[in-house]
C-alpha cells in the first residue's frame, strides 16, 4: 500500500510564483533555458539548469555547475524567493489546458515504495540522466522538481480534491504556453489525515512522467540511509516530491515519428511493402488523424494515408505487442526501414502530440524528413496494465501534457 506524508514545502509567494516557476529541466535545452529566463534572476532555471549561470554556457555535468546550483538555491532562500512552510502540509495543484483541468495532490512519496514496487514504472532509465539528477538532489539536499504520478480513481481522494478546489487558491496564473496553473495549501489536520489514510489503502502508484527523477531520488534516499547509523526510515530523505493525479483525469497524447529516408526504396515500393501488413487508403492533402487503436496516419509526398493493421499482425492478449508503437516499430520501422533502435538511430526523430500533426507535415515538406507516421495515443489503462504486468513500454510511447510546473513547491531532505 502507498505510503505518503505531508511536508514543509519551500514555496514562492503568490506574486513570485509565475516568475520563479519554470518548465521541467528536461523539456528544453540549456540555450533555450538561458533565453527563456534572460533578465530574470528569480527563475528556477538558475537552480535546475545551473549551467546557464556561466558565460559561455558550461557543460551541465561539470562539478562547478552543481556547486552553482547550491549557490543559487541558497540565494533563493536568503532573498525570500523560496520560503519554507512552518508545518507539514499537503497541497493541491491544478493544470488547465484547452478547457480540460486535471487536479493533482502534492505529497512526499516514499523511497521504499519505489524500491519495493509499490510505485510502478513503465519506462527504462538512462544511466547518465539518472546519475545527473542524483548528483543534483544530493548536492542540493532537496527535490527541486516534482515527479508526475497517477493513482487508480479513489472516491475519498476525489472528495478531498473537489472540496479543496472549491476554496480560494493561494495562487493562479497562466504560463507562457497558455496553461493555467492553480495551487492550494491543505493545512486542515483532519483532511491531512484523510489523505494519508486514503493513500494507504491504494495498492499502487504509477510513474507517468519523471522516471529519471524518481530513480535519482530513490538512490539518494538509499545512500543517506546507509550513511546514517541511526536510520529509522522516518527521516525526510526517505521521501521525495510527487504530484499524484487520479488516472481518470489524465490524457496521454500521441507521440509520433518522422524518418529521414525510405532506405533506398521509392515511394511506390515503400507503400507496396506497407500494404503487406496494413490496409492502405489515400486520404488526400488534408491532415488525417488516426481514429482508433491499430489505425495510423502516414504522410508522404504531400499526401496523407490511413493505415489499418490487418488481423493477425498484432496480439491483443500481449500487453506490449498490442501497443501501436510496437506494431508500427515491428512492421514498418524495423521490417521495412531497418530502424531497430529507437533510442539511438539518427534516422528517426519524435514529435510530441502537443505540436500537432501539422508539425509532421512541416518537417516532411521542408525536406528535412522523408516520411511521417502518426499513432493513436496509448490509454492510461494500457499504461497501468503494462506496469502491473512488470513489462516496460517501448521507447517514446507516452507524451503527457501539460507538464508539471517546477518551483511551485520544493521538498527539502533536511527537515
Amino acid at each position: 500500500m502507498a505510503k505518503v506524508r505531508p511536508f514543509k514545502g519551500l514555496r514562492p509567494s503568490p506574486e513570485l510564483a509565475p516568475i520563479v516557476s519554470s518548465r521541467p529541466y528536461d523539456v528544453l535545452s540549456s540555450q533555450e533555458a538561458f533565453d527563456e529566463c534572460k533578465g530574470n534572476e528569480k527563475s528556477l532555471y538558475h537552480i535546475i539548469k545551473p549551467e546557464i549561470n556561466f558565460d559561455p554556457i558550461a557543460d551541465e555535468h561539470d562539478p562547478k555547475v552543481y556547486r552553482a546550483a547550491v549557490e543559487q538555491f541558497e540565494k533563493f532562500k536568503r532573498n525570500g524567493w523560496l520560503t519554507q512552510d512552518t508545518s507539514p502540509y499537503y497541497y493541491l495543484y491544478s493544470q488547465t489546458m484547452e478547457g480540460r483541468t486535471q487536479y493533482g495532490l502534492v505529497v512526499a512519496a516514499n523511497v521504499d515504495d519505489y524500491l519495493n514496487g509499490v510505485i510502478k514504472k513503465h519506462e527504462l532509465t538512462r544511466a547518465d540522466k539518472e546519475e545527473d539528477r542524483m548528483k543534483h538532489v544530493r548536492c542540493l539536499s532537496a527535490n527541486m522538481e516534482p515527479v508526475f504520478f497517477a493513482f487508480p480513481d479513489n472516491e475519498v481522494l476525489d472528495k478531498v480534491i473537489r472540496e479543496t478546489a472549491a476554496k480560494p487558491s493561494v495562487e493562479r496564473f497562466t504560463s507562457a504556453e497558455g496553461f493555467i496553473h492553480e495551487f492550494w495549501v491543505i493545512d486542515e489536520p483532519t483532511t491531512i489525515q484523510t489523505i494519508t489514510e486514503a493513500f494507504a489503502a491504494i495498492p499502487y502508484l504509477y510513474v507517468a512522467d519523471g522516471h529519471h527523477r524518481t530513480a535519482a531520488a530513490a538512490r539518494v534516499g538509499q545512500e543517506r540511509a546507509l550513511q546514517n547509523p541511526n536510520h529509522t526510515g522516518n527521516e525526510e530523505y526517505n521521501f521525495f516530491l510527487a504530484v499524484c493525479f487520479p488516472a481518470g483525469q489524465l490524457k496521454i497524447m500521441d507521440y509520433n515519428r518522422v524518418v529521414k529516408d525510405l532506405k533506398g526504396l521509392s515511394s511506390e515500393e515503400f507503400l507496396a511493402k506497407v500494404a503487406e501488413n496494413f490496409v492502405v487508403e489515400k486520404m488526400g492533402k488534408d491532415i488525417y488523424r488516426p481514429c482508433k487503436l491499430h489505425n495510423f496516419s502516414l504522410y508522404l509526398d504531400g499526401e496523407w494515408y490511413s493505415l489499418t493493421a490487418k488481423p493477425g499482425t498484432y496480439d491483443d492478449n500481449d500487453p506490449i505487442g498490442v501497443l501501436d508503437v510496437s506494431v508500427s516499430s515491428n512492421l514498418i520501422l524495423d521490417k521495412i526501414l531497418g530502424i531497430k533502435d529507437l533510442r539511438r538511430d539518427k534516422r528517426i526523430d519524435f514529435v510530441g502530440g502537443l505540436r500537432g500533426l501539422g508539425e509532421l507535415k512541416r518537417r516532411v515538406d521542408s525536406g528535412e524528413m522523408r516520411v511521417a507516421l502518426a499513432l493513436y495515443p496509448v490509454s492510461m489503462d494500457q499504461l497501468m496494465n503494462i506496469a502491473d504486468s512488470g513489462n516496460i513500454m517501448p521507447p517514446k510511447t507516452t507524451w503527457f501534457e501539460p507538464k508539471l510546473r517546477s518551483g511551485l513547491v520544493v521538498h527539502s531532505l533536511n527537515e
